[in-house]
């Protein structure tokens, strides 16, 4: 996403700041204009950049626990920010690595609704009047006898439009050890978010569409295969599964379902990353020898653009990345490689959401459900 500057002094800051390290300001970001606000006195006055007041006060999860710096419609019938509302349960706060836990999910949701509402998608966290559809919830749940044990029971997944998410994941060294036994390259909360929420929006606009269905088997393959054998074969020790460049992560190659979900959360991290690197005004020029053509300018709209703009800015950009990361004596930061299939999965994703965006506009239902 673009950088935001504090409304008082202009500095830039991150996302997830609550307070200006620069002015000592007190920050809400508000979603209505996309931008931080301060507080402008003691209590209750919300100001943006240009000195405009507005009736808004921080999300009730900010005043309770500290956890969110997203303002609210003081207007409105509830006092949860638009992430926030989506809580179906949170954690028990009583064990002492739970809040912190708890507020580095947090953060990483605030990233994922912050892309959906950019790119326009539905989202509800209350059943419609003559909706099909499941609303989209999450728990966030921990089991402390069970980490412990080194057994745990709780999995991240999604059904029936609830994400539910273990507390486990925003331990950094056990979400390593994971990853390195499941072997993947990329493995991060926000990840997580952005492939479940992938499957939620599978069963909300093709699963029940002939003719969606048709065109996605047409790519991803046949979703009525049977699941519970895909998976028992993915991680079975005589798994004959192969990473191909037809698939854009190992765990893609179980299942179809899998497939569309590690795809769509792929198309998340692009635009994200563009978006980024366009907020920026990040741009490379074309080197001396360079024969690959490594120069991109970020000057279109990432939430907007067509699959092949992406997809060109995406590779100048990410061999950029890694050269950075490597100077550093990290691992490469984007670890992947777009082939033609791979565009083409791709591209089916952007105009799944073009097609939403047009035919079903966002509906924000308020509750005041904690």
């Amino acid at each position: 996403m673009r950088p935001h500057a504090c409304p008082n002094c202009r500095r830039l800051n991150h996302f997830e700041v609550r307070v200006c390290p620069g002015c000592q300001a007190t920050l809400g970001y508000d979603p209505e204009i996309d931008a931080f606000r301060f507080l402008a006195d003691a209590a209750t006055v919300w100001r943006d950049g240009d000195g405009r007041d507005a009736p808004v006060w921080a999300c009730a999860n900010n005043n309770d626990y500290q956890i969110c710096n997203w303002l609210v419609d003081a207007g409105g019938p509830t006092t949860l920010c638009r992430a926030c509302r989506h809580n179906r349960t949170i954690p028990d706060l009583s064990a002492p690595s739970v809040p912190a836990r708890w507020a580095k999910i947090e953060e990483a949701k605030r990233r994922l609704f912050h892309e959906l509402i950019k790119l326009g998608l539905p989202m509800e966290n209350t059943a419609q009047p003559g909706k099909a559809h499941a609303s989209l919830v999450f728990d966030f749940l921990y089991d402390a006898a069970a980490e412990q044990a080194g057994t745990p029971e709780i999995f991240t997944g999604h059904d029936g439009g609830v994400i539910t998410l273990n507390l486990i994941e925003a331990d950094d060294a056990a979400r390593e050890r994971i990853r390195n036994a499941m072997g993947e390259p990329y493995r991060t909360l926000l990840g997580h978010f952005r492939h479940e929420v992938g499957h939620y929006y599978w069963s909300r606009f093709i699963e029940h569409d002939s003719a969606e269905l048709t065109a996605f088997r047409a790519l991803f393959g046949d979703e009525t295969a049977d699941y519970q054998k895909a998976l028992q074969a993915h991680y079975s020790a005589d798994g004959m599964r192969i990473w191909t460049d037809d698939f854009v992560s190992y765990y893609a190659t179980m299942h179809p379902w899998e497939d569309f979900a590690e795809t769509f959360a792929h198309y998340l991290h692009i635009v994200d990353v563009l978006a980024t690197a366009g907020g920026f005004d990040l741009s490379l020029r074309c080197l001396p020898g360079d024969s690959v053509g490594l120069e991109v300018d970020v000057d279109f709209d990432p939430y907007h653009a067509d699959i092949q703009e992406l997809a060109s800015a995406m590779e100048p950009l990410s061999f950029a990345m890694n050269a950075i990361n490597r100077s550093m004596g990290q691992a490469d930061l984007y670890p992947f490689h777009l082939s033609d299939v791979i565009v083409a999965k791709l591209g089916y994703v952007e105009k799944l959401i073009k097609r939403v965006r047009a035919e079903d506009p966002p509906v924000i239902h308020l509750s005041s459900a904690a």
